[in-house]
């Protein structure tokens, strides 16, 4: 049986170990943190593939030489994947749709980010450029709020220890529907739609990420936006993609890319979504 490594004990790993299992694929925890990593000797264990490169890069790279592990999505697809303002550069480049945004690089002046706002009209997200699930990403009404974060992010730069000192100003899209698609081996694979309850919504909220109560409804996606997922999933060179598309009454753009998205239940993908990704596993393992 091939053994994968898969370095969370989240979501994921409990909905993929059973329906690998039945495909002959052992899913195990090779824990990336939280742990002793003995530098100096082989270990004892071994891998045949990883699922994706964790998210502690440094553990990744040791844990990585050791097994000898190829990975489904390896290190530099993580990384692509978590410059947001990298990819929808990338895929405006391609030709692709993605929202109107403007990188910032702090520190910065005040007249510069309000004319990167007003490019954008009132009110703007600001999205740091590394962030998941959501974390940090806020909506400015106006200047002063706008300078207000501005500010508390300059602040949190001047540790040094933060590497990435660049955010996004993006468009605010309120009535675009939201779509997590996932991509397997360069086809669709499902999709769902994100939502927050009418309760939420009524209360002002507006961000649709599950972890942080949305929910997610399988949807037989239309085949438009099907393409648009693959082409995102290609432009990248990501052989395993969750792509994030906002899709308003006249447009649809990939809003971001996650190459360590959450599996969902099976339910909500094609029927052979996981005959594919073990298919895509193997041949990771075999090189």
């Amino acid at each position: 049986m091939l053994r994968l490594a898969v370095t969370t004990r989240a979501e994921t790993f409990d909905r993929v170990r059973d329906p690998l299992a039945d495909r002959d694929i052992a899913v195990t925890h090779l824990p990336a943190e939280g742990r002793t990593i003995d530098l100096s000797a082989p270990p004892d264990d071994r891998f045949d593939a990883g699922f994706v490169f964790p998210s502690r890069t440094q553990a990744g790279a040791a844990l990585s030489a050791l097994y000898a592990i190829p990975w489904v999505n390896g290190r530099e697809t993580v990384l692509t994947s978590r410059n947001k303002g990298g990819v929808l550069a990338a895929l405006g480049a391609a030709g692709l749709p993605v929202p109107e945004t403007t990188m910032v690089s702090s520190p910065v002046n005040a007249e510069a980010v309000a004319d990167a706002a007003a490019a954008l009209s009132w009110p703007v997200v600001v999205k740091p450029n590394s962030t998941t699930r959501g974390t940090g990403v806020t909506k400015a009404t106006d200047l002063d709020s706008l300078l207000g974060v501005i500010d508390y992010l300059d602040l949190v730069h001047d540790y040094r220890a933060t590497g990435d000192k660049t955010f996004l100003l993006q468009e605010y899209l309120p009535d675009a529907r939201d779509y997590r698609v996932m991509v397997v081996d360069g086809t669709y694979a499902g999709a769902v739609e994100r939502h927050l309850p009418a309760d939420d919504r009524a209360a002002g909220r507006w961000k649709h990420n599950v972890h942080r109560g949305a929910e997610a409804t399988g949807v037989d996606l239309d085949p438009d936006l099907r393409r648009l997922a693959e082409r995102t999933a290609d432009a990248l060179g990501a052989s395993y993609l969750g792509v994030d598309l906002l899709v308003t009454d006249d447009r649809a753009v990939v809003a971001e890319t996650n190459a360590r998205p959450t599996v969902d239940a099976a339910t909500k993908y094609v029927p052979d979504f996981y005959d594919r990704l073990a298919g895509l596993i193997r041949r990771t393992a075999e090189g």
